[in-house]
This record gives C-alpha cells, sequence and structure tokens, in this order.
C-alpha cells in the first residue's frame, strides 16, 4: 500500500447552499449540514467560497468553520486567487486552503489550475508565498492536472505549498461512459510518485461517486476525497447522514 493511513473524507457542502439560495431562503441549514456529516465521519468539511457567491456566503465561512473548529476537524477553503476572497480566507484563518481555477461562465469548476501558464504561475505562487507568511499554521493545496508538464511546475512552487489535489473528473466521466481508465490510473500513479517525492500529500476530488471511487481505492495512492455534489444528490434519497457514514465505512474498507 502506498499510503500507510486510512484515506481521509472531505464532505463538499456547497450545493446545501445551492439548494438554500435557489430560493433565498435560510434553509437548508449549511451549519447543520457540516454538523451531520462530521456526525457521521467525516474527517473534513470543504466550502468553496466563488466569487460570484453562487452558492457558500461570506457568512457561511466563518460559521462553518465554528462547527469544524468544534468537532476538532478542518476546515477546507477552496478559493480562487482573487484579492476580495483572499482578504477573507487571512481573517477567517481556515486550516487549508485549496486554490482552484474560476470561471464566471461554468457550471462547476472545469480543470486545474494552469500553473504551467506564466502569469498564472507567478499568481500562484505570490498567493502561496503571502499566505505562508501571514498564516503559517494554515496548509495549501493546489487543484491541478496530473501530467508531467503541470507536475514539473509543482516542483517550483513545493517550498510554499503542502499538497496537491487532483482534478479527477474526466477520470469519473470516463468511469460513467464504461470507457478504460487504465491511462487514468498509470498517470495518478506516476504524478502520486513524483508529489511524495517532493514531500507533499496527494489528493483527489470532483466527480467522484460511491462508484467511481473504488478503483481509487484499490489503487491506495490517494490520501484525501473531496466529494460533494453526488453525496448531496444521494442525500435526497438516503439522508445526508446515511450517504456520508456509507462512503466512510467503504474508505475505511480499503
Amino acid at each position: 500500500m502506498s499510503t500507510s493511513m486510512i484515506p481521509r473524507l472531505g464532505v463538499n457542502i456547497d450545493h446545501v447552499a445551492t439548494l438554500r439560495q435557489a430560493r433565498g431562503e435560510s434553509y437548508p441549514n449549511i451549519v447543520d449540514a457540516a454538523r451531520v456529516c462530521l456526525e457521521q465521519g467525516a474527517d473534513q468539511i470543504t466550502i468553496h467560497l466563488r466569487e460570484d457567491r453562487r452558492h457558500i456566503q461570506d457568512t457561511d465561512v466563518e460559521s462553518v468553520g465554528l462547527v469544524t473548529k468544534k468537532f476538532g476537524k478542518p476546515l477546507n477553503l477552496e478559493m480562487g486567487c482573487s484579492d476580495s476572497i483572499i482578504e477573507i480566507a487571512l481573517a477567517i484563518v481556515p486550516d487549508w486552503i485549496c486554490l482552484v481555477p474560476e470561471n464566471r461562465q461554468e457550471k462547476t469548476t472545469e480543470g486545474g489550475l494552469d500553473i504551467t501558464n506564466e502569469t498564472n504561475y507567478q499568481r500562484v505562487m505570490n498567493v502561496c508565498q503571502r499566505f505562508k507568511k501571514i498564516l503559517p499554521t494554515t496548509r495549501i493545496s493546489l487543484f491541478i492536472e496530473s501530467d508531467q508538464t503541470t507536475l514539473d511546475h509543482v516542483t517550483l512552487l513545493a517550498p510554499s505549498i503542502d499538497a496537491v489535489e487532483i482534478h479527477t473528473g474526466r477520470f469519473a466521466r470516463d468511469f460513467i461512459s464504461g470507457n478504460d481508465l487504465r491511462d487514468h490510473l498509470r498517470q495518478y500513479q506516476v504524478a502520486h510518485s513524483h508529489i511524495k517525492g517532493l514531500g507533499l500529500s496527494f489528493h483527489a476530488g470532483h466527480g467522484l461517486t460511491g462508484e467511481s471511487i473504488i478503483p481509487l481505492l484499490e489503487a491506495k495512492i490517494f490520501e484525501e476525497y473531496n466529494i460533494g455534489h453526488w453525496i448531496i444528490s444521494e442525500a435526497v434519497f438516503k439522508s445526508l447522514g446515511i450517504v456520508v457514514r456509507d462512503l466512510k465505512n467503504l474508505i475505511n474498507r480499503y
């Protein structure tokens, strides 16, 4: 086994807020969602504060952070490299920050950070160094693709980050379509070796379900999975607590 510990489950509760914002009501309560997930075994709560505020709102970040502190579990704040969001993160002091790309027209995050672009690379480096200087206890992850060129640029950023989260969206779509997954798995193995060689943690996220996670669990390379949309969708039929508990039990079995 490449990882020595049971992988962690981070539950992304953005889409509880999506449902709330659809009607502008006070329900469903994002704090209750975080509490239920943690009570049922989630190792971390993940939320994405987008510039367009389409789901998570500024006040949610602080209130969810209070819940995670009560349970002694991390808050993972996904965010773009915009100045306004950076200021909020500096004030809130999350346990983890995951830097992600943002596009106002996208339905969801469409891919990893393009750190092979010099302008993007410098922006990401500056943001990481700023966080490390001001919030030395906050750990930083980059949401990236697993290609070699991107990994080479991670090498340059390694002193300023703690982990990468591999964008698994294409893998997840190929799983649903019944396509061959071997190229994805080989690429993830290579990426794992590269990232662990830098002393960084190796996470996965985007598009994963209770079924598509199984080949990744069998590969035993990822230390953390961040899953949201599928969990909230399944909760419509089974309840949030049951879905989180069953998924955590599945991860534990591997």
